[in-house]
């Protein structure tokens, strides 16, 4: 994940898990991330309704208003462009899972070419 948009997507969690919600959300996230625009946000929301360690409704209630309402009312609509907002991210645990189904099945394929060659 890039590091803007990590940044962002920690504002926004930590702030939706303080409780706030709508404008005074999207202020403390601006506080915290003054060049914040609109895309980075609304990506940030998205990967953490992806975030299966996220499972507070509230929370993912509020991440998803604030996600519409910045997807269809943009912050500025003349942001400069940013290469990071183009790039794939995953939702944090997403990355952590999937490092772990590489390791078990680099385990499992080891185990496997050790059984062949015993054989």
């Amino acid at each position: 994940m890039g590091e803007k948009r990590k940044r962002v997507y920690e504002a926004l969690v930590d702030g939706a898990t303080e409780g706030l919600s709508g404008d005074q959300l999207f202020q403390y996230i601006k506080k915290r991330c003054p060049k914040v625009t609109s895309k980075k946000l609304v990506r940030s929301a998205l990967l953490a309704l992806t975030d299966d360690d996220i499972t507070d409704r509230h929370i993912l209630d509020t991440v998803y208003a604030l996600a519409i309402k910045h997807r269809l009312n943009p912050v500025d609509p003349d942001a400069a462009y940013d290469e990071e907002d183009d790039a794939y991210d995953e939702a944090p645990s997403l990355k952590a899972l999937k490092h772990d189904i590489i390791k078990i099945v680099a385990t499992l394929d080891d185990a496997a070419s050790a059984k062949t060659n015993n054989s």
